[in-house]
């Protein structure tokens, strides 16, 4: 892990990334991802929360559409 910490928040807008945060610790990092779908959570928006570590999304915004598999 580098020092911007290991759990990474990114949010896009309308196809164009806007903010990232890195918080080591994961509660904080889905506080922030929490606050952010609140702030701004609209249709356009793509919010995601990454283990940078493990390359694992923890949580995103919208959430990904269930696949069917007949």
């Amino acid at each position: 892990m580098d020092d911007a910490g290991r759990y990474r928040l990114t949010l896009v807008l309308d196809d164009r990334r806007v903010m990232d945060g890195w918080w080591g610790r994961e509660a904080t990092g889905r506080k922030k991802f929490a606050a952010t779908v609140g702030d701004y959570g609209r249709d356009g928006a793509r919010i995601t929360l990454v283990d940078t570590e493990t390359d694992e999304e923890l949580a995103a915004w919208p959430k990904p559409a269930a696949s069917s598999t007949p």
